[in-house]
């Protein structure tokens, strides 16, 4: 199973890599919003694990350029905002 991880916390991203290798699978990493755009335009994954709060940009804009690409790649939204309003934008993307 091939997961990107996008986090800017750099322990976080630490954390889950760790966790996530240790259980065999293949992990990519992206810090911040142009190489997470990058990555999930040109690459497909079985899983994303998305944080909504990156330098550059908003995790929901890269939801959004999933949604329009017709890519069906899971996606595990990973943040510390917990607002109602992101919570329901999350899920509608």
């Amino acid at each position: 199973m091939k997961i990107l991880v996008i986090e800017d916390e750099p322990q976080m991203l630490d954390n889950l890599v760790k966790s996530l290798e240790q259980e065999k699978y293949l992990v990519e990493t992206a810090s911040d919003y142009d190489s997470a755009l990058e990555k999930v335009t040109v690459y497909a994954y079985d899983c994303i694990l998305l944080d909504i709060s990156l330098p550059g940009g908003s995790g929901l804009s890269i939801l959004q350029e999933l949604k329009k690409q017709q890519k069906s790649d899971g996606v595990f939204i990973v943040s510390a905002k917990d607002s109602v309003d992101d919570r329901i934008a999350g899920l509608e993307l």
